[in-house]
């Protein structure tokens, strides 16, 4: 699929591209099962210039955070004023959100490998999507993705 907005394809991961810029994106991808009720995955960001990977972002098997995250910002339709976000337990992903006039959510991804050592790095893009079907298509593949049992 080469439109912008999010792609999924139930092995390979799920890939969000900016609506205003398609080499601007991440995908979440490599999941693989480590047991106990969890589950690993691959966390990639770009745009021109840069590429940064986290390779080993956590999530509970069924973990309604994030898809619940993105699932409430698919329904507000009406937007809202300021910014929201969520992270992972570890604090090495985050999203924000804001709404724009015209019916647009910028979602900014932030990586941080290992947030409480010293000299660590971040690195941060910005994907803008319709805040109707893309966002609800972004938060059916992030549930699928975290969610599906893969062999």
């Amino acid at each position: 699929m080469t439109s912008p907005g999010a792609d999924a394809d139930d092995r390979a991961g799920v890939t969000i591209r900016c609506r205003d810029n398609a080499s601007v994106g991440v995908t979440f991808c490599g999941r693989f099962s480590s047991g106990a009720g969890f589950v690993h995955y691959a966390f990639e960001l770009r745009a021109p210039g840069l590429t940064a990977r986290l390779d080993e972002v956590v999530a509970w098997v069924g973990d309604s955070g994030l898809t619940a995250f993105l699932e409430e910002l698919a329904t507000d339709l009406q937007g809202w004023a300021g910014e929201r976000s969520w992270q992972t337990d570890d604090r090495d992903l985050t999203v924000s959100a804001v709404f724009r006039s015209g019916g647009h959510v910028g979602l900014t991804w932030t990586v941080r490998p290992w947030p409480r050592a010293d000299g660590g790095w971040s690195a941060s893009v910005t994907t803008w999507l319709e805040a109707g079907e893309q966002m609800t298509a972004l938060a059916a593949g992030i549930r699928r993705f975290l969610s599906e049992e893969h062999h």
